[in-house]
Order: structure tokens, then C-alpha cells, then sequence
């Protein structure tokens, strides 16, 4: 009988505190999560929970504007500013059909001088800015654990993400008012872009589900001060398939549940400098292991996914 899959919880507390035997533990489950499921759920990250609540809360003011005012930062093409309910198709980014998402979202790039910020919420770029900040730190240490666990220098990855193009994108899921469309989700069935991406979610009725390799859809519970990390489609061509990019979704809430749904994700996309190529890692190919995918920059494979994704986007 085949065990059942679950989500790994992970503590980087040993790693963060450096010992030697603590960051080979932590090192080895951190493979093993990326191998099996590429999703982990992250405890003693080290980042702070009264930042995390205060990104949160002012994260749902902004939400709770008014739509005119929210559309005042309509979606650049840089990707930064604010897409409203129906406004991204996630499932287009495979190629797959299927109507908009019932979400909307707040979109902040690295370059903080180019976003958009509303004029009544004046809290919100500095709290962004802090959180960004403090993401970026803890992708940067994911990152070096990474690179151990692929029998690589820890600072392996270190000029390739020294000018990183991540995004931070915080994301209402608000409840429905009226029947979804047939095959119509809150996010549809799609994998992230870059590197690695870092979800702080709630608990609410319609949630996160990841697909194991098996193609088993399973729930993602939020752990109490926790990050679920999963990998994104760069960090599995770069290890030439050895790794997973996970495709996950978000789901519906069941109607009696309506109500009590809204639900807000904080995530941090973590992207890799425009200019680094992405190319397979010498520890993830061999006679046996041929290379899959050609070299790629990050900037030029980011634009072709999210293209597909806003390009396929309702009007409505």
C-alpha cells in the first residue's frame, strides 16, 4: 500500500544558527521535500511575526477600498500595480483553457521607486518595503540551502540572485456572490515562474491544493508561524528535472461555506537576476541524466510565462 503524501514541516532554525549537524539535517530534508514534492512548510525561519501581521493588516485595507480607487493603480506591464477579480488567468500559463481567476491582487516589484502605492493607505509601502526586504533574506538563506542539498557551494547561487527581479503579491480570494463559471477557479491549476516562491495563507474554506507526482491533489494546511515554500519552474530547469515544480491551485469554497471565505495570501515570488542564465546544474546531469532544456536568461523565460498568464486575462 502506498503511503499517503503530506506536506513536510521543516525547521531552519538549525540552519539559520549554523552548526554542522544542524544544517546536514536540515540540508537532507530540504532535498528530500524538493525531490519527492518540491513543497515544504517552513518553521524558525527567523522572520518576524509582528511584520508578518502588520503586512497582513494593511494588506486587507488596501482590499477593502473602494474598486475606483483600488483601479487608480491599474497593472503596468512591468507586472507592478494592482489586477482586479478576473483580471489573471493563471491556468493559460500551461496552455490550458479556462475562464479567469476569482482573485485580485496588489503587485510590488523589487525596484520599490517604481510601484504603485495608493495615497490613503500612506503605511502600506513602508510595511511592504520592510516585508519585502525581510523575504528576500530568507529566499537568499533557501537558497544557499539549496545549493547544499544539490552538492553545490553554499554560495553557489549567490551572483545569480544578487539583483534579484522578485515580486511580492498579495492576493484576496473574496467570497463568491455568484455560481463560478464550469472550470472556473480562485487560481487555477498552474506552476510559479522563478526560483522558489513563499506563501504566508490562512485557513479558510476554498484553499491551497498541490499536486504530487503521483497526481494526487492534496490540502495545504497553514502551520501557526510557518511559510509553505514551493519551487518554482526555473529551479526544476535548473536541476534538469531532479527537482519539482510544483502545480498547485486554489479552490473553491463549498456554498454553505460562501460566507466565511475570503482569504488573503502574502507571496513572495523569488526571482533570479534579469541576465542569469538558467542552465543545467553540473550535479544534475551525467550519462544517465542527458539535458533536457536549452540555457534560458531568467528575464526572457519570466516574460514568456507571465505574458501567457495576463495575456489570456478576462475584460470583464
Amino acid at each position: 500500500m502506498a503511503m499517503p503524501v503530506s506536506v513536510p514541516v521543516i525547521d531552519l532554525s538549525p540552519f539559520l544558527a549554523g552548526s554542522p549537524d544542524g544544517k546536514r539535517t536540515v540540508v537532507e530534508a530540504v532535498g528530500h521535500a524538493c525531490e519527492e514534492t518540491g513543497v515544504l512548510t517552513i518553521v524558525g525561519h527567523g522572520a518576524s511575526t509582528e511584520l508578518i501581521q502588520r503586512t497582513s493588516e494593511v494588506a486587507r485595507q488596501f482590499f477593502d477600498l473602494p474598486t475606483e480607487e483600488k483601479l487608480k493603480l491599474k497593472l503596468l506591464l512591468s507586472g507592478v500595480g494592482y489586477s482586479p477579480v478576473a483580471g489573471e488567468n493563471l491556468a493559460a500559463s500551461l496552455g490550458q483553457a479556462a475562464p479567469a481567476d476569482l482573485k485580485e491582487s496588489l503587485n510590488v516589484g523589487a525596484q520599490m521607486e517604481q510601484n504603485l502605492w495608493p495615497e490613503s493607505l500612506p503605511d502600506l509601502k513602508p510595511t511592504f518595503t520592510e516585508y519585502f526586504q525581510a523575504l528576500a533574506a530568507l529566499a537568499a538563506n533557501l537558497m544557499r540551502a539549496f545549493a547544499l542539498s544539490l552538492d553545490l557551494p553554499e554560495e553557489f547561487f549567490a551572483d545569480k540572485i544578487d539583483r534579484h527581479a522578485s515580486f511580492l503579491r498579495v492576493i484576496n480570494y473574496p467570497p463568491p456572490a455568484i455560481e463560478p463559471l464550469p472550470g472556473q477557479l480562485r487560481a487555477g491549476a498552474h506552476s510559479d515562474y522563478g526560483s522558489l516562491t513563499i506563501l504566508r495563507s490562512e485557513n479558510a474554506p476554498g484553499g491551497l491544493q498541490v499536486q504530487t507526482r503521483g497526481g494526487e491533489w492534496i490540502d495545504v494546511v497553514a502551520v501557526p508561524d510557518s511559510f509553505v515554500v514551493n519551487l518554482g519552474d526555473m529551479m526544476m530547469r535548473w536541476t534538469n528535472d531532479r527537482w519539482v515544480s510544483t502545480l498547485h491551485r486554489v479552490i473553491n469554497p463549498p456554498h454553505e461555506a460562501w460566507q466565511r471565505s475570503r482569504r488573503q495570501s502574502l507571496v513572495f515570488f523569488h526571482n533570479p537576476n534579469p541576465d542569469a542564465i538558467i542552465t543545467c546544474l553540473p550535479s544534475c546531469c551525467g550519462p544517465d541524466r542527458p539535458v533536457k532544456y536549452p540555457p534560458i536568461s531568467a528575464g526572457e523565460f519570466l516574460w514568456m510565462k507571465a505574458n501567457k498568464a495576463y495575456g489570456a486575462r478576462s475584460d470583464t
